[in-house]
């Protein structure tokens, strides 16, 4: 793929990436999932080498880039079949909120190891009841004392039990007018009251989802992550970062396969030529190129506006990136299942796993069709439908 639109560091950090995710590949990952056992050497070694932290502060000991250099990261990762999806979590959500509204001790604290990967933290914001309606979320938060309580329900949570802590999107009550108003705790993972249940999944990855249930939760006021009155301010410094990661993640998942379908056209031969001569495999496989590339330009963009602080043209970059690396990358799987035949439902080439793992950049952390509410509304000003 094309680099022309980066700086030369951001090129070698491809390039590293690149040769980090080959060592590893998609046989590990895979093989690991099966065993629902969890990338701990990728992590460490991607931690150790700097790439975890990229986009945290210097003087927490990350690299002090930005989401550009992170999605790089996880894009090659994905695109070599070694994808790690708390990548999304732990340092672009969390990282990047604790850097943002934390406090001193916070970060002190959460952000030196986020990036180098000795620490891991999730993201809690999903409930039952709630789906894509955040001003739905019952998650509440009430002071007693110097205290705070939380009570509620939270579902499809990454990698809570590997995490030390879940960062929990709650709503405390504004003393001012009553009504419910977001904030952000920071919850350990053996705090008293805080369950976790594992939702069983039809999805080959070594990242478990859990459904949580905070029981009269009691935190610290030192649990509370920036002010109490940031609200949407606050939360969207994370979502922001979560659509452009998962953009990369889509990305990478579809390069993996186009790369594994290209190469496949190029050897198999039935008749006289390598099937790829013929264009009803070549043509679709070149859609599926441009439509990734394409996915990219806006995914680069949505980052650069977000680096450089613009968080309202980032939400929208940022979802329109997701939206297209979702359909991409489950584009980009389909046509390179149908290039193999039978061999692309195999165990051997690695892809027939991926059709379900390809619905995930269409279905999360938001919907295709939320994006699309969202865009006629936000961007064309069209009546709202919700």
């Amino acid at each position: 793929m094309s680099t022309v639109l980066e700086t030369e560091e951001q090129q070698a950090l491809r390039a590293a990436v690149a040769a980090l995710g080959k060592r590893y590949g998609r046989e590990y990952s895979t093989d690991l999932a099966r065993k629902g056992e969890h990338p701990r050497d990728l992590w460490s070694e991607a931690g150790k080498l700097g790439y975890l932290g990229v986009n945290l502060p210097e003087e927490y000991g990350g690299g002090g880039c930005g989401i550009t250099e992170l999605a790089i990261v996880l894009e090659e990762l994905g695109a070599a079949g070694s994808p790690l999806l708390m990548m999304v979590v732990s340092p672009a959500i969390c990282g990047t909120v604790i850097a943002r509204f934390g406090t001193d001790d916070q970060k002190r604290q959460w952000l030196p190891g986020l990036a180098d990967g000795t620490l891991t933290m999730a993201f809690g914001i999903t409930e039952p009841d709630a789906g894509s309606n955040s001003h739905r979320i019952t998650t509440t938060a009430r002071r007693d004392g110097d205290a705070w309580v939380l009570n509620g329900r939270k579902v499809f949570v990454s990698g809570v039990d590997i995490a030390d802590a879940t960062l929990i999107v709650g709503r405390t009550e504004d003393a001012r007018t009553g009504k419910l108003k977001p904030c952000l705790f920071i919850v350990p993972r053996d705090t008293p009251g805080f369950g976790r249940s594992h939702i069983e999944m039809e999805l080959l990855a070594a990242e478990k989802q859990f459904e949580l249930v905070l029981d009269d939760v009691r935190l610290p006021a030192g649990a509370l992550v920036g002010e109490e009155d940031a609200g949407l301010l606050q939360l969207f410094a994370g979502l922001n970062p979560e659509r452009i990661m998962t953009a990369a993640f889509g990305i990478g998942m579809g390069r993996f396969a186009l790369d594994r379908a290209v190469e496949y056209a190029k050897t198999r031969q039935v008749w006289k030529e390598p099937i790829g001569a013929h264009q009803a495999i070549a043509h679709p496989l070149a859609q599926a190129h441009i439509e990734l590339e394409l996915a990219r330009l806006m995914m680069q963009k949505a980052a650069r506006l977000y680096d450089e602080g613009d968080d309202i043209g980032a939400g929208e970059a940022a979802n329109m990136a997701k939206y297209a690396a979702g359909e991409a990358c489950v584009k980009a799987v389909d046509q390179a299942v149908q290039t193999l035949g039978g061999n692309g439902l195999t165990r051997e080439y690695g892809l027939a796993s991926l059709i379900t793992a390809s619905r995930v950049a269409r279905i999360a952390p938001v919907s295709r069709e939320m994006i699309l509410n969202y865009v006629s509304h936000q961007s064309l000003g069209l009546p709202k439908s919700y």
